[in-house]
């Protein structure tokens, strides 16, 4: 099968044809090689590439009887540059760690491989993943494919951007203020922030932080599925990880139309209750992708939770995370961080007991609110961004309807206000602006509630398609 062949089929075909014995993992490590020699110049997605490891893995896993070879059955799966993969560069974004190459990799890496994946290339992102545009000092920015003068966000930009130039099929996110959603919105992808402990990672410094989470990134959404599925599991490693499901994330998106499995009643808010300002454009596209659930015979109104305090909340915890996670490296390496890395610890240093008590509380206060409006609701759906992606020479988005905001990761509010409330989000894409930029509208759903947000993802998926728009060529800037 012609390699260009292989690169726009989906991930769910591939495994199939990977099951079937029709195509080898050597086939689509070739098939991979080839296209990336092809595009990655123009976008620099995937910095660090591991071919010669991830064919001696393929070669492994064929010995294996092929029952063994797990969900994934071979399926070359890139990995962001935040997590460690034994004997690969693992540079974290940060010049500090520019040389490092782990021993060990991060139960994340081994749950997938444990699953049948193969691991070929390491994903770019800013330093430490802090900031929703991709740039660092190891290997520069990662520009968006739709137009390469553009950002493709962050931190998962590297991931996004090579999904959407066929130089994956399947990688891994992480989220912590939207991490995983930002870049999908900007790329035209799929990017999907789980609830924390559905996938496991570790060890980490700080095994019971309740804000990051790793998760997957695909083309489609039953692609997307399929690789939550290979990263589930619990393990001692990761003191928050859940079960695996009774019932598959495969299984419950090809379940969607089944009785009892469609949305009845869903919230669509343009700007969460006012929380953050929209760009117009933006919300009228949301607002028509939104819309259209009522062809699936739901009942969308306007309606929202009630994020009180949410900055409060978000900023404090933030924060502590930074100065308890990086403190050590701001007094050894102060030189080699970034501003903005700076900024977050030095806030969080500077918080008190009281300051970090009041958010704790006002966070559980916000949950039961959130957690009551799903009562009446089973889905909210908003914007994933609030802009259309913007110039890749800006940091972050600074303003948004004459809006200044306050720090860097402000403009990501309408992300953050799902990760405080601890709730599963998706972004899909909802459209294009009239300059041919995407726009992802985000699906929330209830408390561990993966299997909804994934079959309602996948109901809108029906309706309105996007996977022939990819894999796209890198586009030069328009003008």
């Amino acid at each position: 099968m012609p390699a260009s062949e292989l690169i726009a089929k989906t991930a769910v075909e591939i495994v199939a044809l990977l099951k079937s014995g029709e195509v080898t993992t050597l086939d689509l490590l070739d098939a991979l090689e080839a296209r990336i020699a092809e595009v990655e110049p123009a976008v620099n997605a995937l910095p660090t590439l591991c071919f010669e490891r991830a064919r001696a893995a393929g070669k492994a896993l064929a010995a294996r009887p092929p029952a063994e070879r797990g969900v994934l059955a071979g399926m070359p799966v890139a990995i962001k540059d935040l997590l460690n993969v034994a004997g690969v560069r693992s540079t974290q974004g940060s010049p500090i760690f520019a040389d490092t190459v782990p021993e060990a990799s991060d139960v994340t890496v081994l749950t997938l491989e444990a699953s049948g994946g193969v691991i070929y290339a390491k994903s770019n992102t800013p330093e430490f993943g802090a900031g929703a545009n991709t740039f660092n000092e190891v290997f520069g920015r990662t520009l968006n494919p739709w137009d390469t003068s553009k950002s493709c966000a962050g931190s998962s930009g590297g991931s996004a951007v090579a999904l959407a130039t066929g130089t994956a099929w399947l990688a891994s996110g992480s989220d912590l203020g939207g991490s995983l959603r930002n870049p999908a919105s900007f790329c035209g992808i799929v990017g999907f922030r789980p609830t924390v402990g559905r996938v496991a990672h570790g060890p980490a410094a700080l095994p019971f932080n309740s804000m990051s989470v790793e998760g997957p990134m695909a083309r489609t959404v039953a692609d997307c599925a399929l690789l939550l599925d290979a990263m589930t599991g619990q393990t001692a490693v990761d003191p928050l990880s859940l079960e695996k499901p009774a019932v598959s994330f495969a299984d419950a998106v090809a379940a969607r139309r089944a009785p009892g499995a469609m949305p009845k009643r869903v919230a669509f808010s343009r700007d969460l209750g006012g929380i953050t300002p929209v760009d117009p454009e933006v919300a009228a596209i949301v607002e028509r992708a939104a819309r259209r659930f009522e062809e699936l015979g739901c009942i969308v109104e306007e309606a929202t939770p009630d994020f009180t305090d949410l900055q409060m909340i978000f900023r404090t915890l933030r924060a502590m995370g930074m100065a308890a996670s990086r403190k050590g490296l701001l007094a050894t390496h102060r030189e080699q961080l970034k501003p903005e890395v700076i900024w977050n610890i030095e806030a969080g240093l500077a918080l008190t007991m009281e300051d970090i008590a009041t958010a704790e509380l006002a966070r559980g206060r916000l949950y039961h609110r959130v957690r009551q409006f799903y009562e009446s609701y089973d889905l909210v759906l908003c914007p994933a961004t609030i802009v259309p992606p913007y110039p890749i020479e800006h940091r972050y988005v600074a303003e948004c309807q004459g809006h200044e905001f306050s720090n860097y990761i402000e403009w990501c509010t309408i992300a953050y206000a799902f990760t405080c409330a601890g709730l599963p989000a998706i972004s899909v894409p909802a459209g294009f602006t009239a300059s041919g930029l995407p726009v992802g509208l985000q699906i929330a759903g209830p408390p561990r509630g993966e299997a909804a947000v994934l079959a309602a993802a996948a109901l809108f998926e029906d309706i309105q398609p996007w996977a022939q728009h990819l894999p796209v060529d890198p586009r030069p800037p328009r003008g």
